[in-house]
């Protein structure tokens, strides 16, 4: 009987060959692929807090800020580059050769840092005193590399830092040694230098996160506020508009049973009624139906009537025994209004008060309700809160609530601050009257 061994599959990579082969993959994306890449430094943005400190003409011009001071760093290294002892000529020509990688950071960074590490050896040959790196190249290469770090990642920063090292560390070990070289002074100080840009950057890069991330999160929340308040108006509206159905399918079976020996045409035509009701009634419960909850979560019966504009008096007692002063005044002939008129301008009122309360403690409220000609007028003004005011997490959804009801009604709403410090919500729904529906 022979044993057979099962298939082994590859081999797994230990994750410190998987480290290395990603940090080496990542070397070669950031400072070997692309060497010449044309990548123009960014204008900066002017409308950031800093860029708000400034008048308005000078703003316009921060935009190139970044790029002079650039050539600032760029002209600051070609006169330490200059100081070498080597004759007019030789000095002009070193300090030429320190600047022209910061100045070619502008328009190809990576193809600079490169360009920098190789110009090393030659300022020492030709007028440094310090090895591997002369006063000038030090000074230089730090700014390429703080330059460069400032426009890419942290990796390409590391990555810079450890092949400037090693440079140090091998050329001053054939020049005399390592340990007599400026090498560790050079590690140090271009080391300090790029962590404090990366640090700087990861702040950045954290805060413009976190922008984007509360950006999108108020969005979404108004978006869902949104849904919320369009499925509390369609639960609202589906009750309404089923009474009404179910009202006409009852009237439709009963109408014949009140006439003598109707024709059977009317009998046909209150059969085709009926039927046409139930059947409207059935697709809206199928379609609107969705948007109901338990009774638990809506404490509103599901077929409890909707609250109108006659149950405002229930409603401004509330707020009174809740410790706010409210007085309504009504002008106009009050009349009977939509229902869906009625329910939003209801909620609307109820909506106001509560924010009074939540917003405002203290403060006095005021309600008019005014039936004019082609519509209803709402308006709703708190003076200044008197107590103590506590944030609530959930400003401005109520102001969304009724915009988006004044919206499906097709009315205007304004709400804003008052000039004493109070706040102001009013709304003016148009009502179609008998008269206008029949022509």
């Amino acid at each position: 009987m022979t044993e057979t061994t099962p298939a082994t599959g590859p081999k797994e990579r230990s994750p410190e060959f998987s480290f290395v082969q990603s940090a080496l993959r990542g070397l070669r994306a950031d400072l070997f692929q692309d060497v010449r890449a044309y990548r123009p430094l960014p204008r900066l943005a002017t409308d950031g807090p800093l860029a708000q400190l400034f008048p308005e003409q000078i703003r316009r011009e921060l935009d190139i800020l970044p790029h002079i001071v650039v050539v600032c760093l760029a002209l600051i290294s070609l006169a330490v580059g200059a100081t070498a002892t080597v004759g007019e000529f030789g000095s002009l020509a070193l300090g030429t050769i320190a600047a022209a990688p910061v100045a070619l950071t502008l328009v190809r960074p990576v193809l600079a840092w490169w360009i920098s590490l190789a110009a090393a050896p030659v300022l020492v040959i030709e007028g440094g005193d310090l090895y591997p790196w002369a006063s000038g190249s030090i000074m230089a290469h730090t700014v390429v590399m703080a330059i460069v770090a400032a426009r890419t990642r942290p990796r390409t920063a590391a990555w810079m830092w450890v092949i400037s090292g090693l440079y140090g560390v091998f050329a001053g070990e054939a020049l005399g040694g390592w340990y007599d070289s400026d090498a560790v002074l050079m590690a140090l100080f271009s080391g300090i230098v790029l962590a404090l840009v990366v640090l700087i950057q990861a702040n950045r890069t954290t805060r413009r996160q976190v922008v984007a991330e509360r950006t999108v999160t108020a969005v979404e929340r108004d978006k869902r506020t949104l849904l919320e308040e369009r499925t509390t108006i369609a639960r609202e509206l589906h009750d309404v508009v089923a009474h009404h159905m179910s009202v006409v399918a009852i009237q439709a079976e009963a109408a014949p049973y009140r006439v003598e020996n109707p024709p059977p045409e009317l009998e046909q035509a209150f059969v085709t009624i009926r039927e046409n009701a139930v059947a409207a009634l059935t697709e809206l419960r199928r379609v609107l139906g969705v948007v109901r909850v338990d009774s638990a979560a809506y404490p509103t019966a599901p077929d409890a009537p909707q609250p109108t504009l006659a149950d405002l008096d229930r409603l401004l007692e509330n707020v009174r025994e809740a410790g706010l002063t409210v007085t309504k005044t009504v002008t106009g002939a009050v009349r009977d209004l939509p229902p869906g008129v009625e329910l939003s301008a209801y909620r609307i009122v109820q909506e106001a008060l509560s924010n009074t309360l939540r917003h405002a403690p203290g403060a006095e409220a005021a309600v008019d309700i005014g039936y004019v000609l082609g519509g209803l007028g709402l308006r709703v003004v708190n003076g200044p809160a008197t107590g103590l005011r506590k944030a609530s997490p959930g400003a401005g959804h109520g102001i969304t609530g009724m915009r988006e009801r004044v919206s499906m009604l097709s009315g205007e709403m304004t709400a804003g601050e008052t000039e004493d410090g109070g706040y102001e919500v009013t709304v003016f729904v148009p009502v179609v009257t008998a008269p206008e529906a029949g022509a």
